[in-house]
């Protein structure tokens, strides 16, 4: 998810021109930012920004990391007895394993979507769902 440094955004307003869906907004402190939910990860904001405010979702994995280990130590308050601590831990650690494995599996079929990706997606959603899109008219 891209988002704004706002150390670096001079508030230009550039990017809110030029976002296809609205979802960058000018804040009070007139420096801008992305709606997460509206995004659409197009990358027009990285492309025209000026001060290259808008920054790549990579440069916040350390963050994001240490946000999960603070929840895990968080609830690790709530087992006292060191069997509960590892049997929650393995349970933690397969949480994490089956988002990475969601993760690869959903890479996966994106990098081998081809010349037609919305077809290749939609086949790979009715393989996995069982589920077939409903045939218009």
């Amino acid at each position: 998810m891209p988002w704004i440094n706002k150390d670096m955004c001079t508030g230009c307003g550039i990017c809110i021109e030029e976002c296809p869906v609205d979802a960058i907004e000018q804040q009070a402190d007139g420096l801008a930012e992305i709606d997460e939910a509206k995004c659409i990860r197009c990358g027009r904001c990285h492309e025209v920004c000026p001060q290259d405010a808008v920054r790549h979702d990579g440069e916040r994995i350390p963050q994001q990391v240490a946000a999960n280990l603070q929840w895990v130590a968080h609830l690790l308050d709530h087992f006292e007895d060191p069997k509960q601590r590892d049997a929650f831990l393995e349970r933690i650690v397969r949480l994490f394993s089956s988002h990475k494995k969601v993760a690869e599996q959903t890479i996966e079929v994106i990098k081998t979507a081809g010349d037609n990706p919305a077809e290749t997606i939609e086949t790979a959603i009715e393989s996995l769902t069982g589920l077939q899109k409903p045939q218009g008219n």
